[in-house]
């Protein structure tokens, strides 16, 4: 199991009037676990792109199980569990400061060709960094 962690604080904005973090907020939690899970493996979302790689999301779920408050330490863990194809799925837990589990969620997305807007496998230079 290949892991990374990020913290972070709720911020006002991401919360309703009950001060409870609005959901549609998860997903840009994801995204940012995600992009600095590759960060650490030396990869950025950047670089790929200028590689002519995207990765669009085609599958995403979320499993919400306690609400994450105005001013939660909140800290994302994103999991690789499987060597990459045509398709990188991730799965994910998010904690608050107590370390009590908010979340789990789990996206996959899909190797593109932005030229060709044609699906391809995961280049060879990623697997190494994977």
């Amino acid at each position: 199991m290949d892991f990374n962690e990020i913290s972070f604080r709720v911020r006002y904005g991401e919360t309703d009037q009950m001060g409870v973090v609005y959901h549609g907020n998860y997903p840009h939690y994801l995204e940012m676990g995600r992009v600095e899970w590759l960060r650490a493996k030396g990869i950025s979302y950047k670089s790929m792109e200028e590689d002519g790689i995207i990765l669009p999301v085609v599958s995403l779920n979320i499993i919400y199980k306690k609400s994450a408050v105005y001013d939660d330490l909140l800290t994302v863990r994103t999991i690789l569990r499987k060597k990459p194809m045509v398709r990188i799925e991730f799965d994910y837990e998010i904690y608050n400061g107590k370390r009590e589990l908010l979340a789990e969620a789990n996206t996959v997305l899909a190797f593109m060709d932005a030229k060709r807007n044609k699906p391809m496998g995961c280049p060879l230079y990623l697997l190494e960094k994977f």
